[in-house]
């Protein structure tokens, strides 16, 4: 597993990405403090450039503000997008009147639809059906994330895939594991400089 300075983590974010209010600052601390936990990530350079490109996709979903957002709009546009009379929704496995706004975008990477929340639910062992709003909880939201972004959960594709030993690491087309490639060289480049923090505050 990884050990970082707390500190020196803090301060390489300023000298790449600016000023730290103190709310960003705590962010920061909670995900650095998870990933140091975090068992499924052995301390070699293939796991850390996977963490600086989670972190990169974490700030650019979250608006900047590290931590578990609702997606933007009220339960009008969420049921309007996500309705079970709508292509999407059906494909999100929404069955109910109700359910594109009880299962809209939530998370450090907007865990979005009933079969999806049922699905992360189940996988990590909590009732996310009858309590969709604790995927915005930053414990529940880190293991969302980080777990569907390992195994592929949102889109198929997944962090070894484009995060191998020997070869370098793949930014722009790790979009892929979340969306597409919108907004994919913006967050290649994130996590190219979170990638460059990440080494420097290694303990």
């Amino acid at each position: 597993m990884f050990a970082f300075d707390d500190e020196q983590f803090l301060d390489g974010y300023r000298k790449r990405f600016g000023p730290l209010r103190d709310d960003l600052a705590q962010a920061l601390r909670f995900l650095i403090g998870r990933i140091e936990q975090d068992a499924s990530f052995s301390s070699n350079p293939v796991h850390r450039n996977q963490i600086a490109y989670c972190l990169a996709t974490f700030k650019w979903e979250t608006a900047h503000t590290l931590r578990p957002i609702d997606e933007f709009g009220d339960d009008a546009r969420f049921n309007r997008l996500y309705g079970p009379d709508t292509r999407v929704g059906r494909m999100l496995g929404n069955t109910r009147a109700g359910d594109g706004a009880r299962f809209h975008g939530r998370g450090y990477v907007q865990l979005t639809g009933r079969a999806n929340y049922e699905r992360a639910g189940k996988l990590l062992g909590i009732d996310l059906l009858n309590k969709p709003d604790d995927a915005k909880k930053p414990e529940i939201a880190y293991a969302i994330a980080m777990e569907g972004m390992k195994k592929g959960w949102f889109t198929g594709k997944k962090l070894d895939n484009y995060f191998k030993p020997g070869q370098l690491p793949n930014y722009e087309e790790a979009r892929r594991i979340i969306n597409g490639q919108d907004k994919a060289q913006t967050i290649a480049d994130i996590a190219r400089r979170f990638d460059e923090l990440l080494v420097n505050a290694l303990q």
